[in-house]
């Protein structure tokens, strides 16, 4: 297992961008999980606040078109209208908002790894994701994700050459995309149990609330 570095000793020289995927119906949830109450805020509120805290130089929230609830959120957090992302067709799934995102203009020049974020993985340690950094800055060449027990999750960070395959792929799914990209996709192995886990149900939220207090 890679060495953990502080806070930012390599990323100095890789200035990343992170991707919040915001776009989602939340349908077996019931409402909106990126409104959700975590830690003193809300579930979008920390995923910002922790981003922020491991040196990201951009984060761009991809949201539904007309979604006022989170751009409501997003304005009370003061998070800047001209980093959110919106995705005209998210009832294509999932990939249709990645690609929305690899194909959006307003990124930083200077940033040179991206990293795809979850919007119901807020109980992943700032320590995992921070590993997970380090190792993507070890294997530029690389799709680094984590892994736990066998099983890889996000987020994914992708390097510039897979960005752009992103921009220009035509297929539906990550996976598919997997399938093609001309890269190789490597795991950083750690201990965060929460890794594989998403936040879907009520029941899930409650679960990972309670273990993350």
């Amino acid at each position: 297992m890679p060495q953990l570095k502080t806070k930012n000793s390599k990323l100095k020289t890789m200035p990343f961008g992170v991707i919040i995927l915001g776009a989602g119906a939340s349908l077996r949830m019931g409402r909106s999980k990126l409104l959700l109450s975590w830690r003193g805020t809300t579930v979008i509120g920390h995923l910002i606040s922790q981003w922020q805290e491991l040196g990201a130089a951009q984060i761009a929230v991809v949201l539904r078109a007309g979604d006022a609830a989170l751009a409501a959120e997003l304005d009370r957090l003061q998070f800047p209208r001209a980093d959110r992302i919106e995705n005209p067709q998210p009832e294509r799934g999932m990939f249709s908002s990645v690609t929305c995102a690899a194909a959006w203009r307003g990124w930083r020049p200077e940033i040179s790894r991206w990293a795809l974020a979850l919007g119901d993985q807020p109980h992943l340690q700032t320590k995992t994701l921070q590993q997970l950094l380090d190792f993507a800055a070890q294997n530029p060449a690389a799709i680094c994700q984590p892994e736990f027990g066998g099983r890889a999750g996000h987020p994914v960070i992708f390097p510039p050459s897979a960005f752009g395959e992103l921009k220009d792929s035509n297929v539906a799914t990550l996976k598919e995309f997997w399938k093609l990209c001309s890269l190789p996709r490597v795991q950083c192995p750690g201990a965060d149990a929460g890794v594989p886990l998403d936040m879907d149900t009520p029941e899930d939220y409650k679960r990972l609330l309670d273990s993350s207090a």
